[in-house]
Formats: C-alpha cells, sequence, structure tokens
C-alpha cells in the first residue's frame, strides 16, 4: 500500500552553469538538510545538475543513466527519495532536458522534457531533443508523474497525468523573471504560475510539488517562490522569492480521495469524445492544402 502521507521538500537552489560537480556538491547539501527536516522526497529545480542556459555546453554536460553523479545520488536515495533534473544522453546521442526520480538506490522514472520553448529569451528546441511521452508512474508514496516547466502550461500534460491516475505532480522548473507590473509586489511570471499551479490542483483534485530556481545566467533572473499546493487548491508552503530556500510540507493521499469522490469529473471524463475530436481536428485541413483534401487523405493517396 502507497504511504498515505508524503512529506517533501523543494530545494530552491541556484545552480552553476555547466559545472556538474559543484552542482552535485549543493544539492547533497540540500539533500542532507531535507533529511534533517524530516522530508520523504526533495525535489530540485529543472537542470539542477547544469545549470540552465547551457547552449553549447549541452553535449559537454550531458550524462547517461549510469553515470557516476546518478549513481552517488541513488546511494543518497536510500535515506530520501530524490528528483533532479540534468541532461540525459540517449544511446542514439540525442539530448533530453530530462528529471530522475531516485528512490532506495533505483530509478523510479525518468521524464524528458515534453515542450521545448523556443521563442522569446529560450531556445531549447535548438539544443534539446523532444521528449515522447506523459506518463504517470507507481512509488511508494502513490501514483504519481513528472512534468517539467514548460511542459505544465500546456492544459494536455496534467490531463493527461490524471486520466493516468496520478495523485501529484511533481514539477521542476527554471521560469525567468519577467518584470513586475504597476501594483504588484513580485514577479507577473511568478503570478501566473501560481495561478496554473492552484487551478490544476483544484481541477484534477491532486497535489503539486512546484520547485523553481533562483540566481542569475547571462544577466537573465529566476525568481524562486516554489511551493506545495494539495488537492484542494490550497498552498501547503512557499519558498522565498529571489532567495534559495529549502521548504517541507505535507501532501495527503486522502485528501484527493474524499475531492474525487466530492467531485468525479475524471471518473465522468469522456475519453472517446475526446479522442474523436482530436483525430477530428489533426485531418482537418491546413490553410495551403486545397479544399477538402486532409492529411489522411494524402498519406492514403501517398500508399498508392
Amino acid at each position: 500500500m502507497p504511504e498515505q502521507k508524503l512529506s517533501v521538500a523543494a530545494a530552491q537552489i541556484a545552480p552553476r552553469l555547466g559545472n556538474v560537480e559543484a552542482n552535485l556538491a549543493i544539492a547533497e547539501k540540500s539533500i542532507a538538510e531535507a533529511r534533517g527536516q524530516g522530508a520523504d522526497l526533495v525535489v530540485f529545480p529543472e537542470l539542477s545538475l547544469t545549470g540552465y542556459l547551457l547552449r553549447d555546453m549541452v553535449s559537454t554536460v550531458a550524462l547517461r543513466l549510469d553515470a557516476a553523479p546518478l549513481k552517488h545520488l541513488r546511494k543518497l536515495s536510500q535515506k530520501i527519495a530524490i528528483l533532479v533534473g540534468f541532461v540525459e544522453e540517449s544511446r542514439s546521442f540525442r539530448f533530453h532536458n530530462a528529471a530522475v526520480l531516485l528512490d532506495k538506490g533505483e530509478i523510479v522514472a525518468v521524464h524528458r522534457k515534453v515542450y521545448l520553448p523556443t521563442y522569446g529569451m529560450f531556445d531549447e528546441q535548438r539544443y534539446f531533443a523532444r521528449g515522447g511521452e506523459v506518463r504517470a508512474f507507481d512509488s511508494r508514496f502513490g501514483r504519481g508523474a513528472i512534468l517539467i516547466c514548460e511542459d505544465l502550461w500546456h492544459p494536455s500534460t496534467a490531463y493527461l497525468a490524471a486520466l493516468d491516475d496520478a495523485l501529484f505532480i511533481l514539477c521542476p522548473s527554471a521560469s525567468p523573471l519577467r518584470g513586475v507590473s504597476e501594483g504588484q509586489d513580485h514577479d507577473d511570471n511568478a503570478r501566473y504560475w501560481e495561478m496554473i499551479n492552484g487551478f490544476y490542483a483544484t481541477t484534477f483534485a491532486l497535489s503539486l510539488v512546484y520547485a523553481n530556481r533562483v540566481g542569475f545566467e547571462d544577466g537573465i533572473g529566476f525568481w524562486g517562490g516554489s511551493e506545495i499546493v494539495d488537492a484542494s487548491g490550497e498552498r501547503v508552503v512557499k519558498a522565498k522569492y529571489y532567495e534559495e530556500d529549502l521548504v517541507v510540507g505535507e501532501i495527503h493521499q486522502k485528501l484527493a480521495r474524499r475531492r474525487r469522490i466530492a467531485a468525479p469529473l475524471l471518473r465522468d471524463e469522456d475519453l472517446d469524445l475526446t479522442i474523436n475530436e482530436l483525430l477530428r481536428l489533426r485531418g482537418r485541413p491546413t490553410r495551403l492544402e486545397p479544399k477538402g483534401e486532409t492529411v489522411a487523405e494524402r498519406r492514403r493517396l501517398a500508399r498508392r
């Protein structure tokens, strides 16, 4: 049976760009602090072992799943579960913005970022390969899912995780400063994240652990503000803005159960309706196609 209560730490750190060894030492310090506060799981930000604005350093800092730094973290996970972000190198030499969950010395789950932002200051798709799955996983804490930063800005990912019976989402992030609107006391990006975190938790009756980073890279700052939100959408704990911090809060599986019994929206979700409508949209003509000719029809003609 999964544990009904999970004490989780969000480790809000400032990784050093391109320095895996230094970031591993930073992680060890936070792991010890999280253990000291009685946490069962510690969640680090996106690309916490490497820093974010890597560009041409991606291949230099990439790690296979059997690399020494991850083996070391697996040993540390004998005492506390650890979610860490890193650049994963595949057997075909593709590089993924990835996060791995380690527990009891084993790899529990790996998520490869699906949505790679390539707009404004972001250029991830120039350097990373896209992940191709959104899957929930089983753990001693119950069933959960990992979504990395931009993944969670696309409603389909949380929807898929919830339909796959996830009771919690772990979201490592590297969200930058975007400016402060008049009358506000913190970053606009922070306010948007706080809104969607609460919305997803409430809508899908699941807990959400959001671990964002701080510090500066190439003149770009990161706002922190990590938080844990329970299955009713209530904030359990909140980290400081703009500073390194580590916060610990408890999430309870029984709350997700009560919420899903009271409002069985996931039970009543019509998957066939969703799939049928998505297939219809996928087959619609584009602006450049002759009227009435769909993608499916072109494929059928091509096979003749």
